[in-house]
């Protein structure tokens, strides 16, 4: 079987009366590498999300959001995406520092479909893909180990209305998000971590 269920996970399916049905899932829906399909519906991704686990045990989750195709399929068992410029207190990048374990949820609201991508990630901070993304500060790496689709039936159906304005784009300066102008005006200027932002004039 392609998933080892832990002890409470078995614990639950027989509490739920869904050991075979869960096995069934793991032996048919759940793969280690990443197939043609399954790099057509991440790369067509605008958005993402993922819980990483620091070293204390904690779990944390994050929204990652780019341009669609942000996240690239680097080969049959390997995503890259860009850390953009954030809040600088890097709770997912220094969590995988610190474990490498992450899940990652990708959902086509239009379409109303889901996939999730579980392995181990590392921190890059001088790494060739970083040219490919403007204003990027470090590239992650998650090498897969499993790959699956999820039941859509309570996905809603959303649609995009407008992609954000602070998702780098070559040829152009990002501006500086408004609590960082609030931050700027209380003198606390400091923790602005991008030089090539652009300030109001």
């Amino acid at each position: 079987m392609p998933k080892d269920f832990t002890e409470g996970q078995r614990e639950v399916q027989a509490q739920a009366d869904s050991l075979r049905l869960a096995d069934q899932m793991a032996e048919k829906a759940v793969h280690a590498s990443i197939r043609e399909d399954d790099r057509l519906f991440i790369e067509a991704r605008d958005m993402f999300f993922l819980a990483t686990v620091d070293a204390d045990g904690h779990a944390n989750c994050s929204y990652k959001g780019g341009s669609p195709g942000f996240v690239k399929v680097l080969d049959e068992e390997t995503i890259a995406f860009p850390v953009y410029d954030g809040n600088g207190m890097f709770m997912t990048a220094g969590s995988i520092v610190d474990n490498g374990e992450v899940g990652l949820l990708f959902i086509d609201f239009e379409g109303q479909s889901r996939m999730r991508l579980n392995g181990t990630a590392s921190l890059h901070s001088s790494d060739d893909l970083l040219s490919q993304y403007p204003e990027a500060q470090f590239i992650v790496k998650v090498k897969a180990r499993e790959v699956f689709v999820n039941c859509p039936r309570y996905i809603h159906k959303l649609e995009l209305v407008e992609r954000s304005v602070f998702v780098p784009e070559a040829g152009t300066k990002t501006p500086i998000a408004d609590w960082k102008l609030r931050m700027i005006d209380a003198g606390s200027g400091d923790l602005l971590s991008s030089k090539d932002h652009t300030l109001p004039e």
